[in-house]
């Protein structure tokens, strides 16, 4: 079997490493003779791996013990809700602060206003997105139980390459698709939290590191799954939780502390991005759509001068094993989602064929 090179934006490319040990122990996990998506999510086995989850966290993310880690039910858009109900009461009247930089941006927003009165202090919708929106702390109304914030966003290819800093307001940041892609100072978040599906394992279930004194404020009305606190005193197994992403999730964690950690793989990633963008911007064929200023290392967006070739472009890709190159309908154009898992020899293949393709077309 020939393994793909694999661009899409989530799921997304998991090490073919860790895949390789999913297989092997899938039906054999650690001798028990059964399978790690058979046995019970209070046994000592699952303890011990949720344990040592923990503890890579810990390592890899430099997390202070005054943070908890959450393993939550439902994925990166159930915490649009989560966040506003276990948040947004912080403070009498409810309200909450927003950056609108990209879709999942707008829609977190858009859902925390069923909660309380939520205020987008900020938005670059008027330049599609291109670009992270500025804007002054000392202008959000200190009334705010927080401030949210995404911080690399998948559709547009930006992110934030400075975040907002603020000793009164909580800042909650979705990092859904570059959590551990770089280093980060945790103190500087009261909230970070990320769907599994780019950089952590699969779909379906959320990371979320919350400080501990933000635990205490849920809505009353909150459902007793829905409120971190509960995840905190019951080590995120108040009922059944997703025991196989959490393990898959453990993988992916020690893979990635093989590589070098988040310091090696950031060095990575800013070697995979360069080569894309120093093809993007050495050709008049190729168009970048996020401001360079404000570019992702994540998510690589680019447009072709001549749109008329783009189903050739993706089809060609295809036959070269470049597979789910194709861009967001927001945006259009090519999309190379370049995680984690994402080899070198990857992004160089694909500068290879957009430059072979190119040539083809003059």
């Amino acid at each position: 079997m020939t393994r793909l090179y694999n661009f899409g934006a989530g799921p997304a490319m998991l090490p073919t490493a860790v895949m390789e040990r999913a297989q092997q122990e899938f039906l054999d996990y650690n001798g028990m003779g059964a399978s790690v998506i058979e046995i019970s999510h209070r046994s000592k086995e699952f303890d011990a791996i949720i344990d040592e989850t923990d503890e890579l966290l810990i390592e890899l993310a430099k997390i202070p013990s005054n943070y908890k880690i959450l393993y939550v039910h439902g994925g990166a858009q159930m915490q649009f809700s989560a966040v506003p109900m276990n948040l947004i009461n912080r403070l009498a009247p409810r309200k909450a602060a927003y950056v609108e930089s990209g879709n999942f941006a707008m829609l977190a927003g858009k859902e925390a206003a069923r909660y309380g009165d939520v205020s987008i202090v900020a938005s670059s919708a008027a330049t599609n997105y291109d670009r992270i929106p500025g804007f002054d702390m000392a202008d959000i109304d200190t009334d705010s139980s927080y401030l949210h914030i995404t911080s690399n966003n998948t559709i547009y290819g930006t992110r934030w390459q400075q975040f907002p800093q603020s000793s009164d307001i909580p800042v909650v940041a979705d990092m859904t698709s570059e959590f551990l892609s770089r280093q980060l100072d945790i103190n500087s978040f009261g909230i970070i939290y990320a769907g599994l599906q780019k950089n952590l394992g699969p779909a379906g279930l959320a990371l979320v590191i919350i400080r501990e004194d933000l635990l205490e404020y849920a809505m009353p009305e909150t459902p007793n799954l829905l409120q971190y606190k509960t995840y905190a005193q019951k080590h995120s197994l108040a009922n059944t939780n997703n025991t196989f992403a959490i393990y898959m999730m453990n993988l992916v964690l020690n893979w990635l502390k093989d590589q070098g950690g988040v310091t090696a793989i950031e060095a990575q990633n800013n070697a995979k991005a360069a080569m894309l963008y120093d093809a993007i911007d050495a050709s008049s064929f190729y168009l970048g759509t996020a401001q360079p200023e404000h570019r992702s290392t994540m998510n690589v967006t680019f447009n072709l001068a001549n749109n008329a070739v783009l189903d050739d472009f993706l089809s060609q890709a295809l036959a070269q094993g470049l597979y789910a190159l194709k861009g967001h309908r927001n945006v259009g154009g090519v999309r190379a989602s370049i995680y984690n898992a994402m080899p070198i020899q990857g992004c160089q293949a694909l500068v290879d064929f957009m430059l072979e393709f190119e040539r083809s077309q003059a």
